[in-house]
């Protein structure tokens, strides 16, 4: 094992990276914008610092669902991994489907169901499904609201259903968090569902659990802009109510001028020493030329996490 690392620790295209820690070798997926025969790249590490390629995890779907592939995550339950994703057309909306495998690196094969489909506003992003210490499972997601209650901005946002099984949902979709602030801003006079709208967007959930405490870990803002970052939300339940998301700029990641530009999508790792655990996120090079993957240590305060990060210099694993 490695003692030190850089950012970033993959430097080729890896955007939306979900690390899956399994029996001491860290797995890592990610986000397939141009799909071929397969999609979804993996790699593979003992330390998080250095990585090897594999094989993509699955087969593409028939043209129909779409080619665009994104934010695939994986669940363990019961001696099955389970990968969720998000596939659809860029004007047509998104749907969220999940695919079996026997191994974590797959190959996996769709389970031939949607999670979640269709409606007045078919845009469904980001899966993150989340067990709780009483074996309850629970799937995050980013959807399209358009109104306004309670203030909330218009755009996409934050959901959550309970899972019955970890093939379905129990229908009982809540809110999580929606935008408020102008760093949420992802583009203004968006052209959506046939209106213009000011358009905000928080996505990318990942949902921990920290002394009785859950924490709802998302990006804001445009993925393509400085301005998009990382913060957090957090509740007593993993259904809510939360609280924060509501400053006036991200608190755990964002952009250094001229190193480190636009983090976010985040998931969550522990740490190859055993004690406590790294955020792994992306964020594209000055020149802005790809997203890559990166980590940072993760600390905890009474006031709630903390980065030291983005950084570029060599730090300790």
């Amino acid at each position: 094992m490695r003692g030190h690392y850089r950012n970033p620790v993959y430097d080729r295209p890896f955007a939306d990276p979900f690390v899956l820690a399994w029996e001491g070798v860290y797995y890592a997926f990610a986000t397939d914008h141009e799909a071929g025969e397969q999609v979804f790249p993996v790699l593979r590490s003992t330390d998080l610092a250095a990585w090897e390629p594999l094989r993509p995890a699955m087969k593409t779907l028939d043209p129909d669902f779409g080619h665009s592939y994104w934010a695939p995550e994986v669940a363990f339950d019961n001696g099955v991994f389970y990968l969720y994703y998000s596939v659809g057309h860029e004007d047509k909306g998104h749907q969220l489907r999940v695919a079996t495998s026997l191994c974590p690196e797959g190959p996996y094969k769709d389970t031939g169901r949607a999670l979640l489909q269709g409606g007045e506003h078919p845009f469904y992003i980001d899966p993150h499904p989340f067990q709780d210490i009483d074996g309850a499972w629970y799937l995050y997601f980013a959807r399209d609201f358009v109104d306004e209650e309670n203030g909330a901005r218009v755009g996409t946002a934050l959901a959550v259903d309970r899972m019955t099984d970890m093939l379905t949902l129990a229908g009982e979709q809540q809110t999580v968090l929606r935008a408020t602030k102008d760093w949420q801003r992802y583009e203004s006079n968006r052209l959506m569902y046939g209106e213009r709208y000011d358009w905000h967007t928080l996505e990318g959930p990942f949902v921990v659990r920290r002394e009785g405490r859950y924490y709802c870990f998302f990006s804001g803002g445009c993925w393509k802009e400085t301005s998009y970052g990382v913060d957090y939300a957090s509740a007593e339940s993993p259904l809510g109510p939360w609280v924060g998301g509501e400053n006036d700029r991200p608190r755990v990641l964002r952009t250094v001028p001229g190193e480190v530009l636009g983090p976010g999508h985040n998931s969550m790792a522990p740490a190859p020493d055993g004690i406590g655990e790294f955020i792994v996120y992306h964020a594209w090079d000055p020149a802005m030329s790809a997203r890559t993957m990166r980590i940072d240590r993760l600390t905890w305060t009474p006031t709630g996490p903390l980065c030291a990060g983005p950084s570029t210099d060599n730090r300790p694993l």
